[in-house]
């Protein structure tokens, strides 16, 4: 008897990922409070070594800000994450039991890790609800969900999130319209829309105004507890506006952890200090 009729779950068995048991999405296994490791991770580009044995793990339902230098290896660790790039050595798991480093990209987001990249990726020729509309379909070809009947559940969720990221007004606007942070909020209602078990946010608030900065801030904020995130930022106020007192924050220099803890605390470490003036 395979291991999902044993235990009565779902999983996937024996697909052509080559794991022997792949829980499906939905289902990640959190027993031991940790959503995500990375565990001794290394990557090399043509001699370069952008990852060296990275090991972060995140916890679930936490926000972590990483921060570095140009260079560290932040962006090479999502794309390890996601699928884009596969690691020489390590491991990274989503959960207990979901082996990252066999799944392919389409299937890792399958999973429940949604991705915003610095610049935001939209329809443009799409109106704000039918951006989040498409997010929300499995099916992706756009003829066949604009045509598409929403249900209730569907409609309420699409309201929803547009009252989440403030788009509620701009709901009937052309997404190529919208100001390049309302293009930010747009992108990350969409990943919302998936209802992602952890969200990845490289640079968020780059290019917005102060005040679009704060709004997003007070998002994200608004999220703790209802999926976990990981942010890239550079924007120290920014970080300290997620962050807070207590939360945790990693710095990354050389494709390495060199700083874990309170934004206080990583800030008066001198190995961080040496890092960021290029010492």
């Amino acid at each position: 008897m395979s291991d999902a009729q044993s235990n009565g779950s779902n999983a996937d068995v024996g697909d052509i990922t080559g794991l022997a048991h792949v829980n499906i999405p939905g289902e990640v296994d959190l027993s031991h409070g940790v959503i995500l490791y990375l565990e001794n991770v290394s990557v090399s580009f043509d001699g370069f070594r952008a990852l060296n044995n990275l090991s972060i793990s995140l916890d679930s339902d936490e926000l972590r800000c990483i921060i570095g230098p140009n260079g560290a290896g932040k962006t090479t660790m999502m794309d390890v994450i996601t699928g884009k790039t596969r690691p020489d050595t390590g491991r990274v798991f989503l959960g207990q039991s979901i082996d990252l480093t066999r799944l392919d990209e389409p299937r890792i987001a399958r999973a429940g890790i949604g991705r915003k990249f610095q610049k935001p990726t939209v329809f443009e020729q799409h109106t704000v609800w039918e951006n989040l509309d498409l997010a929300m379909h499995e099916d992706k070809r756009w003829f066949h969900t604009l045509r598409s009947k929403l249900t209730g559940v569907a409609l309420d969720k699409i309201k929803e999130t547009l009252a989440l990221v403030r788009l509620e007004h701009e709901a009937y606007r052309q997404a190529g319209e919208l100001s390049h942070g309302q293009k930010q909020l747009l992108e990350i209602g969409m990943l919302l829309m998936q209802e992602p078990r952890l969200l990845l946010l490289d640079e968020p608030a780059a290019g917005m105004s102060d005040h679009e900065t704060a709004q997003l801030a007070e998002l994200l904020n608004h999220l703790r507890g209802k999926c976990s995130m990981m942010v890239v930022e550079h924007d120290m106020e920014f970080v300290a506006a997620l962050s807070g007192q207590e939360g945790k924050v990693t710095v990354l220099a050389e494709g390495r952890v060199i700083a874990e803890g309170t934004l206080d605390h990583v800030k008066r470490d001198e190995t961080v200090i040496e890092s960021y003036l290029g010492r």
